[in-house]
């Protein structure tokens, strides 16, 4: 028996499905009448929606403004990308004696796909290939612990930023250079520790990019080792 959502339910789902999807963006101001006019709606449910999701972190009131969409803490993205670069590092270093030359191909026609959008760039795009390159690496490794922590913080940093890349496009250039210089460590047998370091590096370069971009006396000796 499908479940009959209330209306104050549906305009919950219906704006944070916009939040998600980026339709609603950092800062984007809520305009009550304006989402009760288009979801064919009182203003009341509108609002009980709201303060949901305002409990849920995902929108703020401000004073004599009104309800936006919430800012993203720059704070929590410097935090998860440094647990990623070590969390991922290791995992792809652990990964590494059980990738098969067909796991290697893989990841070479992603980060040829890669390559091929710097032309015409797309960063949500970029970065969806992105996190499938990282995946190719990590997919054999023994410690399926590991394997879920690197998945789990993948998906936190996605709710922080929809794409580092749309703050930092150069950085896509280095980016696709580093992968391909990861998967020949790899190939060619490097040392584990190594192999570790350089996929480290890889995710701290981007966040030392971003910082640079945003906060400039941030970006000093953020490098994780």
């Amino acid at each position: 028996m499908t479940k009959i959502l209330s209306k104050s339910q549906q305009a919950y789902l219906w704006i944070k499905d916009r939040i998600a999807g980026q339709t609603y963006t950092p800062g984007y101001r809520l305009v009550l009448g304006t989402i009760a006019g288009e979801l064919d709606m009182s203003v009341v449910p509108v609002r009980e929606a709201i303060r949901q999701l305002e409990a849920e972190g995902l929108v703020h009131f401000e004073h004599n403004v009104g309800a936006r969409v919430a800012m993203v803490d720059d704070t929590q993205y410097r935090h998860s990308m440094e647990a990623l670069s070590i969390l991922e590092g290791s995992a792809t270093a652990m990964s590494a004696r059980h990738l098969t030359a067909d796991d290697l191909r893989q990841a070479r026609a992603i980060n040829a796909r890669m390559i091929e959008t710097l032309d015409h760039f797309d960063p949500p795009a970029f970065t969806q290939l992105n996190q499938q390159f990282h995946a190719a690496l990590i997919a054999p490794c023994p410690n399926p612990r590991l394997h879920e922590l690197v998945t789990v913080e993948m998906a936190r940093l996605n709710r922080l930023r929809d794409s580092t890349f749309s703050f930092v496009p150069g950085r896509a250039h280095e980016s696709v250079r580093e992968h391909e210089q990861i998967v020949a460590l790899i190939e060619n047998g490097a040392p584990v520790v190594e192999i570790e370091r350089a996929a480290r590096d890889h995710h701290s370069a981007t966040l030392d990019a971003y910082l640079t971009k945003k906060h400039p006396d941030e970006a000093v000796g953020m490098h994780v080792h």
